[in-house]
């Protein structure tokens, strides 16, 4: 079916040239407000009716009576009706709906995935300092990240994924504190314990592991403990090492790995920062006040200047920032995506604004963001705020722990990243229809099973006669497989995972439906082969669709109720 569109929209390009020279270029479809109306809805004839002065229903009738006199439209479209004031609306004739069965069962879990081109995309996402476990909102990150990551590959990127962490710093001193505390044997709310300090009994575990001597490896690093009560360094080495290493097992539980992880020490240590910093005063966009260092951000559009260098000599924290994405673009990545809380927002202009000023080349609008806000768990009706280990948040693998990596990453990307979600734990662990997840997994489940029992290869599905397939079900079915590969691309664009979750559900449904109208393993060889190829297309999408969000396709579930 996507090559029949492709065929129609041709010809309708043609057809729109002739009427008007340059108006071929607006030949689109667009998909009817109403499913019954038709497949595909042209809005052609309005948008060149007033440029050519003429009425666009009348012109609606001109284009309709031309087009369907071509072969292509008379070999695929089985009527083209006028609505309002011109719009198209065009019905497919099965057989043109048929098609998309083979172009799926022949694609694989490539179908709906676009040519490779060369442009290089890093999404930078999760990049949690090692103070603490990784708590739910930077399992949202997690989520989103690696979806966005998933559907740009569909569209033929080159995709790098990327940690961002500060490995030194306040944070990290203080976390080097809290575990001199504990390793001295005091805990929160004594006398002597810092402030300010981490007080999660994770802090309780590294400090007795230290004094114990271990040795702790993380993907990036690796460490072992002196034992020694008064070595702060030692202990910020080995905390930092000791909390990588649990954010690792946190990501590995997610099913999720990076390509890289990048220390904002190095932009110290190889001096990206001073380099960063020189080429904006050389550019002429600094200024000195006070003792400080200004950027001249208001040039670029912030609501106002911004401190780069403190009177005490430091760097605020958006100087890092801007040192980091020059390094990103040096580096060879055209378009990069960072995912980050919505705290995030008030550094978006002036990261934006000191790329610009650095005169390295660097497009308006570099680099991309996706902002979401944090997330409420409820469990048995109430609220959970506190972990046991972590002291004052839900940690990742808590939620994994309660429900599973594949409801934990389908709930989290089931909405528009900067929309309050409420992740419930009680629904994400229930077999029934309710858990949408569930539901998506069971309709792929279902399928497995009718194969199963079928007993032959999909492979010999891909030639077979599908003339049968012609019920309403069917027909909706085989529309929404083809709606596929447009879905994703404009996911991508809209760096929108939630629509794949929306769409998964939608083919779900449509399945259920289906399967409840017809029987699939009937006696007819004929019809059995067809109903059977396209279930284990819808099976394919299924399946395409979850690898996305990083969620399974189980072929075996068990329903409420069932034995």
């Amino acid at each position: 079916m996507l090559y029949v569109k492709k065929e129609l929209l041709a010809v309708l390009s043609d057809e729109l040239e002739t009427l008007s020279p340059g108006a071929g270029s607006k030949a689109a479809f667009e998909s009817p407000k109403v499913a019954a109306h038709g497949d595909f809805a042209c809005t052609a004839a309005m948008q060149l009716a007033k440029p050519m002065k003429l009425n666009p229903r009348q012109l609606g009738e001109t284009l309709r009576d031309k087009l369907l006199q071509s072969p292509i439209y008379a070999k695929w479209v089985e009527t083209i009706d006028i609505a309002g004031p011109g719009f198209l609306n065009i019905k497919l004739n099965p057989q043109a709906k048929q098609q998309i069965v083979n172009e799926v069962l022949s694609a694989g879990e490539h179908f709906g995935f676009q040519p490779a081109k060369p442009e290089r995309l890093m999404v930078e996402f999760v990049s949690a300092n090692p103070t603490g476990p990784l708590h739910v909102g930077h399992g949202r990150q997690a989520a989103l990240g690696d979806a966005i990551s998933s559907l740009f590959q569909t569209q033929g990127w080159q995709v790098w994924r990327e940690f961002y962490y500060n490995d030194a710093g306040v944070q990290i001193q203080t976390l080097a504190n809290s575990i001199l505390a504990r390793a001295k044997g005091l805990k929160p709310g004594d006398e002597a314990w810092p402030e300010p300090a981490y007080n999660g009994n994770y802090i309780a575990e590294i400090a007795a592991d230290f004094l114990d001597k271990k040795t702790v490896k993380a993907d990036d690093r690796s460490f072992t403990a002196s034992g020694d009560v008064n070595d702060l360094d030692g202990m910020r080495q080995f905390g930092v090492a000791y909390l990588r290493h649990e954010q690792d097992l946190d990501l590995q539980a997610f099913a999720l790995k990076f390509d890289h992880y990048y220390l904002e020490s190095s932009l110290y240590s190889e001096g990206k920062v001073a380099a960063a910093v020189d080429k904006l005063v050389k550019a002429g966009k600094t200024y000195e006040q006070d003792g400080a260092l200004w950027l001249k951000s208001t040039d670029y559009g912030d609501d106002k200047d911004r401190v780069m260098r403190k009177s005490d000599g430091t760097f605020t924290y958006f100087v890092p920032d801007v040192a980091y994405h020059i390094a990103k673009w040096e580096r060879g990545f055209s378009k990069v995506i960072n995912v980050q809380g919505t705290d995030h927002h008030g550094t978006i202009a002036r990261v934006r604004a000191g790329l610009q000023a650095v005169g390295a080349g660097i497009p308006q609008g570099f680099p991309d963001y996706v902002l979401h806000t944090m997330i409420r768990v409820m469990r048995g009706g109430e609220e959970v705020k506190i972990s046991k280990r972590a002291g004052s948040y839900v940690t990742l693998r808590d939620l994994i722990d309660w429900t599973s990596k594949d409801a934990v990453r389908f709930f989290l990307l089931s909405r528009k990243p900067d929309t309050e979600y409420v992740f419930d734990v009680d629904l994400a662990v229930a077999q029934n229809n309710d858990n949408p997840v569930y539901y998506v997994q069971y309709a792929h489940a279902r399928i497995c099973s009718i194969l199963a029992a079928w007993g032959g290869q999909v492979t010999s599905l891909n030639q077979v006669d599908l003339d049968c397939l012609k019920s309403i079900q069917a027909q909706t079915l085989m529309i929404q497989l083809a709606k596929y590969p447009e879905m994703l691309s404009a996911a991508a664009r809209d760096f929108a995972p939630h629509d794949v979750t929306f769409y998964l559900r939608e083919l779900a449904a449509s399945y259920h439906s289906y399967y409840d109208a017809e029987r699939i393993l009937v006696d007819d060889k004929s019809v059995r082969e067809a109903r059977l190829a396209l279930v284990a297309a819808v099976a394919q999408v299924l399946r395409n669709g979850l690898a996305v969000l990083g969620v399974s396709a189980p072929v075996k579930m068990m329903k409420e109720g069932s034995t």
